[in-house]
């Protein structure tokens, strides 16, 4: 058997007719088009919101609200210690350089350096925020940590 183009088909199965509805008696999906009989579901343009149980008091209404978004909170970017020991020895650390080097996504309302880790080098750390124990840190392996307003 020869294949070319010209007798490729799909295999069984893989084109399915679409069911035509409201054609008539004698297609079996006649009268009601399976809709089943009278009721918000059967008529035209019937659509129910998500949630919607028909006129009850729906869950989301009958469950209590709780607590709050505090307006008034700072996103803060966080990097660790850990992160920032493959930077060179007294190398100054500003939030700029940690955007371009892909340590920091968005700094949002400034850069927070967290004690996670252990740092070896000394280096020159400017952010917004600094753990205590963090600081600690940063000065015992001789670096310096300068806070910025």
């Amino acid at each position: 058997m020869s294949t070319h183009i010209g007798t490729l088909r799909a295999p069984a199965g893989a084109n399915k007719r679409s069911k035509r509805i409201g054609q008539g008696m004698g297609s079996g999906h006649g009268k009601t088009a399976t809709r089943g009989s009278k009721g918000q579901r059967s008529r035209a343009g019937m659509r129910i919101r998500p949630g919607f149980e028909g006129g009850q008091m729906p869950l989301h209404r009958r469950l209590p609200k709780r607590g709050f978004t505090n307006i008034f909170r700072k996103h803060f970017a966080i990097v660790n210690l850990k992160d920032l020991e493959d930077f060179k020895p007294e190398e100054k650390i500003t939030p700029e350089l940690l955007i371009a080097r892909g340590l920091v996504k968005k700094l949002g309302d400034g850069l927070k350096i967290l004690g996670d880790g252990e740092l070896k080098v000394a280096l020159q750390i400017s952010a917004h925020g600094f753990s205590k124990s963090a600081l600690e840190k940063i000065q015992k392996a001789g670096g310096k940590a300068e806070v910025i307003a």
